[in-house]
């Protein structure tokens, strides 16, 4: 066996990429089952709610591309090692949590570390794993972020009932702690892009800001009401003074000439499409288990197993596929299982439903999710220059974590419209609209994903997808 530093510190890479983005993804979900106790215990409103999941995703989804920029600039594994102990902080910190305002305020610093740690998570491995087998490495890496979105409602269901809620913070400190020491045997590397763009960060952190309290506050507040017509077209003209910007800075945070790449931009819109669909029905559809069917946290949890732990079955095969067919097909055939589970549980959601309705398209769903998640990472960096390996992975997962961030929104805003807490038929008739619309916009995205071209390879790997890549290819994640 080689057992040279090199081969080491890689080895070491692989454990603490896989175990970071494990803690990540179960922070995704782990919160989805203890929602409707956080309501009772903390007297939450549906607002606040949706703040408790949107804090984290929203400041995770702004910050990702900034966290990319910095560990190309400064090293990756150096930032990585910053963002974890922040991450582990402000996890400790929302543990600590006795009102709705600390929790949202510890869940937005816990998503600052997360926006960092995830894609270096990415471009950590794909600094030490041949080109050829980066569909290899993604669906391995897909499978954890499976395992973790599996395990955290059931996470989640069973502190919560077994302690208290805010025990299922604390999950995250001792791995946190046993990692940093690992850390200190993964070789450093840096990227191609490291310019800092902070102007960039402020534009689209307002912008967004105002539209997604204005979705939150829209049926409190009136959808005509000053404040919330405010945010709304006050965030999108923000949103595109940013892309103004980003086309004229000197060292822009979202690069605008990945876009010119077409792979590139119809790949962005696959991957925004997929979390607003699931995660919106995500959001609701564990509240419903508890709230309307009755089933204690932990029974919920166990119930979601269907459709949470089928990413660990499907994303290693997928990653495989990936190297052996290309993404293309398979991002269509998740998009497309997605689109049906989906829709099936909007079908068949009921006050009075039998379990086991639910779970064909609980299954159907998680197969989806496991299928998209290793090629939509593979297209993603394949389809960019590889000196913007860092930045696509980064532009990659911020656009997901927007879509997370439109779909509880947007979920939210539709329970609401539908007067929802208010008895179990006013929830139930939120919740099949809100995946009537879920299952439209997935199925949309994978009519749009069959235009994406085939990712043709040069040199090490990258993609030569009919149009002219902005650089020569060269080796991913440059070691220093």
């Amino acid at each position: 066996m080689d057992t040279t530093p090199h081969t080491r510190s890689a080895v070491w890479t692989w454990i603490a990429a896989l175990v970071a983005v494990f803690m990540v993804a179960i922070d995704t979900l782990v919160v989805t089952t203890t929602l409707p106790v956080i309501r009772v215990e903390l007297g939450a409103s549906l607002e606040e709610l949706e703040w408790i999941v949107n804090a984290y995703t929203l400041t995770f989804a702004v910050f990702l591309l900034t966290g990319a920029a910095l560990g190309d600039r400064f090293g990756r594994r150096r930032v990585f090692t910053v963002a974890l102990i922040v991450f582990t902080a402000a996890s400790a910190l929302a543990g600590l949590a006795d009102d709705t305002g600390f929790l949202i305020a510890a869940r937005a610093v816990q998503g600052l570390g997360a926006a960092v740690l995830l894609p270096l998570t990415l471009t950590l491995l794909a600094s030490v794993v041949p080109p050829h087998q980066h569909g290899h490495a993604f669906g391995l890496w897909g499978a954890m972020v499976g395992l973790g979105i599996a395990l955290g409602p059931v996470i989640g269901g069973a502190i919560s009932e077994s302690l208290s809620w805010q025990w299922i913070f604390w999950v995250n400190v001792p791995i946190g702690l046993v990692l940093l020491p690992v850390l200190a045997l993964v070789r450093e590397s840096r990227g191609g892009a490291g310019k800092l763009d902070p102007f960039g960060v402020v534009l689209v952190t307002i912008g967004l800001l105002g539209i997604v309290s204005s979705l939150v506050r829209g049926n409190a507040d009136g959808w005509d009401s000053f404040g919330v017509l405010a945010g709304l077209i006050g965030g999108g003209l923000l949103v595109i003074l940013f892309l103004i910007w980003e086309s004229r800075a000197r060292y822009p945070m979202m690069p605008l000439k990945l876009f010119r790449s077409r792979g590139f931009s119809l790949t962005m819109i696959a991957t925004i499409v997929m979390p607003f669909g699931v995660f919106g029905a995500v959001f609701l559809g564990t509240q419903y288990l508890q709230t309307v069917l009755g089933y204690s946290p932990l029974e919920a949890g166990v119930r979601t197993l269907p459709w949470t732990a089928m990413p660990m079955i499907a994303a290693p095969i997928s990653g495989i596929l990936t190297d052996k067919i290309g993404g293309k097909p398979l991002v269509i055939l998740g998009l497309t299982l997605q689109a049906i589970g989906v829709g099936w549980i909007g079908a068949v959601a009921e006050v009075n439903l039998d379990y086991a309705e639910l779970v064909p398209p609980f299954v159907v769903t998680g197969l989806g999710l496991g299928i998209f998640l290793a090629p939509i990472a593979r297209l993603a960096i394949g389809f960019a220059p590889p000196e913007l390996d860092g930045v696509a992975s980064g532009v990659s997962n911020a656009i997901r974590q927007f879509g997370v961030v439109l779909g509880v929104s947007v979920a939210g805003a539709i329970l609401g419209a539908h007067e929802g807490f208010t008895s179990s038929q006013t929830f139930v008739d939120g919740l099949v609209t809100s995946h009537v619309v879920s299952a439209w916009v997935l199925g949309v995205g994978a009519v749009v994903a069959l235009a994406i071209p085939h990712l043709r390879t040069k040199g090490h790997g990258h993609a030569v997808p009919g149009e002219p890549v902005d650089a020569e290819p060269k080796p991913a994640g440059v070691a220093t």
